[in-house]
């Protein structure tokens, strides 16, 4: 008889690493437009940032009060895993040098050129001077680094120059030191277009350029013999710390906790490796960073996170989105309202115009049988269409009721600016669950029918934000369904009285429920695969690292279920295991589209069962969220659903092979296989699909 192997659970970080990893292979990829591959490295960039703002932060703050024993030989301590991801981040930190090097090679053949402050011709430097002079100069004041004066407060968010100024003329040297911050914002752009003189010739420079070009005007009370610029960037703990005076209302809270962030420990310090020692050294010393911190050389260049914004000279050279679809059922200028009272209707965006959304709120922000409207918030636009759509259904005297949810990471001042708007528009808005985030997408429209009140309901995968649904992949369900309606007026009942407990008869809720019904599907999956039926799970998800559900995966695995996930993200489980998880097949695509919707459909014996649900299979969305997943009822959606899933199963192009060596190889046509892209033929899909 042969031994089963221990359930295996990947590091939820070094999987999370592997992931970011994915996202460099799409900047390495000659395959996808140039300045594409520049965005990606972007995303890298910004990706790795928030990972040490968040999770390396929690792991330090974890190791300094464990001690460096471990329950489990297998598993690594809180120092252990630290000095493993800085191994691995130095890995990833130089192949990005590399490949940032290898792509402004691939721009000069196409005639972009960045140059640098000693590339620049008399013309250019010029004006590059002007620019300095008109637009940078005035915001520049440098910070002395000496041992008198104290440093002040460096924010994260931000680049600097070290600067160190040598007088060698004297028998013994001299040497003075500061730090300029690299101004940044809409006015003052990371990189400056130069004026073209030739017609196949763009020509761009970094701002940081701009001031090493200029440093004499800059310095010029000063004399010195040398002077050089290097630069570097901090990432701080981005832990909001909430006090418990009981006199504040959370709201108070979350404005005095967000005054405090900027505050936050430096965990990560990023630096130009050709930094003399005494400059490093002494940034350092007055940072309060040791040596054994995220210290972390690089190149010439930092916040590459910047590189998303890089300036659009050659639409050519770009991989053009797909322009939305409208749903063939719904037509502009006319009632949503009516069509959702006749059936169902499923929207995929960006496949499918999010404006649909927008137009179902406004639609009931201006329909006088429309009395009330409830949705949770969780990120929004800049400019957000869905906030004035309800903003003025509260002044067209409906009764609006908002869970705007304050704690969303990065998130938290535009969404206390948005509560202010909507209450002064007359919305009843709501701060939360204490202890728990509210992270679901729900929305209830009651409106009165003849003599009766009928709801609407709409329960989705993403944000309502019309920003990231040109380029995040989400599902949404509307639906008069009377089950499901019932159970989303539950749920914003709890949100408005907390310490309720109630019971859904259709949704998948959590912290109540969500978990015991998934398992309960998977364990019905287990005993007809014992009893020689068929029996499958097919699940797509953006995380999956909860141990509980990945051992009740295992189990199902073992018993003989045919598994097959899709997992963007971190993933804890390891597929295809010998005595393990040889029924268990994961693949992760990454692309121009960023995949985000969650689906899950079980075999159920025949009778197929399909839900869509805001949350990842993680412990913080199924026992620390408010998370909320609907059943799919109709026909024509359930197929549409498995049709998506298929096609991005057969995906040969963009697709990874989720191995336990977190390897990241791509998943290869075979012999005269066709190649398939699945988000360019989840487009074509949607072209001639019918709902």
């Amino acid at each position: 008889m042969v031994a089963k192997v221990k359930p295996i659970f990947n590091n939820r970080e070094l999987s999370w690493l592997a992931f970011n990893e994915r996202v460099m292979q799409e900047a390495m990829d000659p395959a996808v437009p140039v300045i594409q591959r520049l965005r990606f490295l972007g995303i890298f960039s910004n990706n790795l940032d928030e990972f040490f703002k968040v999770r390396v932060a929690s792991i330090r703050r974890i190791a300094a009060l464990t001690p460096s024993k471990k329950k489990n030989p297998n598993e690594l301590n809180p120092q252990e895993l630290l000095i493993e991801i800085q191994n691995k981040v130095l890995t990833l930190q130089q192949k990005s040098e590399v490949v940032y090097a290898g792509i402004l090679k691939e721009m000069e053949r196409n005639g972009i050129f960045v140059l640098n402050e000693k590339q620049l011709d008399a013309g250019q430097a010029y004006r590059v001077k002007k620019y300095f002079a008109e637009n940078i100069r005035s915001q520049l004041v440098p910070l002395a680094l000496n041992n008198r004066n104290k440093l002040p407060l460096l924010n994260d968010d931000s680049i600097y120059l070290g600067i160190k100024m040598s007088d060698l003329s004297e028998e013994k040297p001299s040497f003075k030191y500061f730090i300029i911050e690299i101004p940044g914002d809409s006015t003052i752009p990371r990189f400056v277009v130069l004026p073209q003189t030739n017609k196949d010739t763009t020509e761009i420079v970094f701002i940081d350029d701009i001031l090493r070009l200029c440093l004499n005007r800059i310095f010029f009370m000063f004399d010195y013999e040398k002077i050089e610029a290097y630069t570097f960037k901090i990432t701080r703990d981005a832990e909001l710390d909430l006090d418990d005076d009981l006199s504040k209302s959370f709201l108070e809270k979350m404005k005095d906790s967000l005054q405090k962030r900027p505050y936050g420990r430096p965990i990560r310090l990023v630096y130009d490796s050709s930094t003399p020692d005494d400059l490093h050294w002494l940034i350092m010393r007055k940072l309060g960073i040791k040596e054994t911190d995220n210290v972390i050389p690089g190149g010439r260049y930092h916040r590459l996170r910047d590189l998303m914004d890089f300036p659009r000279v050659r639409p050519d050279l770009e991989d053009e989105l797909h322009h939305p679809l409208l749903h063939p059922s719904l037509k502009l200028y006319s009632s949503i309202l009516n069509v959702i009272r006749k059936k169902d209707i499923l929207l995929n965006y960006p496949y499918q115009d999010f404006i649909h959304f927008v137009d179902f709120l406004r639609e009931a922000a201006i329909d006088p049988n429309v009395k009330e409207i409830y949705i949770t918030l969780y990120r929004v636009a800049k400019n957000s269409k869905v906030i004035n759509a309800l903003a003025n259904a509260a002044k067209n005297g409906k009764q609006v009721t908002v869970m705007l949810e304050l704690q969303a990471r990065f998130d938290e001042s535009a969404n206390i600016y948005w509560s202010r708007v909507l209450q002064n528009a007359g919305a009843h808005v709501l701060h939360g669950v204490e202890g728990m985030k509210v992270h679901s997408k729900i929305v209830l429209i009651k409106r009165k029918e003849r003599k009766n009140i009928r709801g609407y309901a709409y329960v989705g995968t993403g944000n309502f934000n019309e920003s990231t649904s040109k380029l995040y992949t989400d599902l949404g369900l509307f639906t008069v369904h009377p089950g499901i309606v019932e159970d989303v007026e539950k749920v914003f009942h709890f949100l408005e009285n907390p310490h309720t407990r109630f019971e859904c008869d259709h949704l998948l809720v959590s912290p109540y429920r969500m978990r015991q019904k998934l398992a309960h599907y998977i364990e019905r999956e287990i005993e007809n695969a014992k009893n020689k039926n068929e029996a499958f799970i097919l699940l797509k998800v953006n995380s999956l690292v909860d141990e509980k559900m990945i051992e009740l995966l295992y189990k199902a695995g073992r018993a003989g279920v045919k598994i097959r996930m899709i997992v963007r993200g971190t993933c804890g489980l390891s597929p295809e295991v010998q005595g393990l998880s040889e029924n268990i097949k994961i693949i992760s695509i990454v692309d121009k589209l960023l995949e985000h919707s969650r689906m899950a459909i079980f075999c159920n014996g025949g009778k197929n069962k399909y839900f869509i649900m805001s949350a990842d299979w993680m412990s913080r969305n199924l026992d620390r969220r408010v998370e909320v997943g609907t059943p799919v009822y109709d026909k024509k959606i359930q197929k549409i659903l498995r049709d998506i899933f298929e096609i991005q199963w057969s995906d040969n192009v963009k697709a990874r092979n989720m191995s336990p060596q977190l390897l990241n190889t791509y998943i290869i046509p075979k012999n005269n296989e066709k190649r398939i892209r699945s988000q360019s033929e989840l487009y074509k899909y949607f072209e001639n699909v019918d709902n």
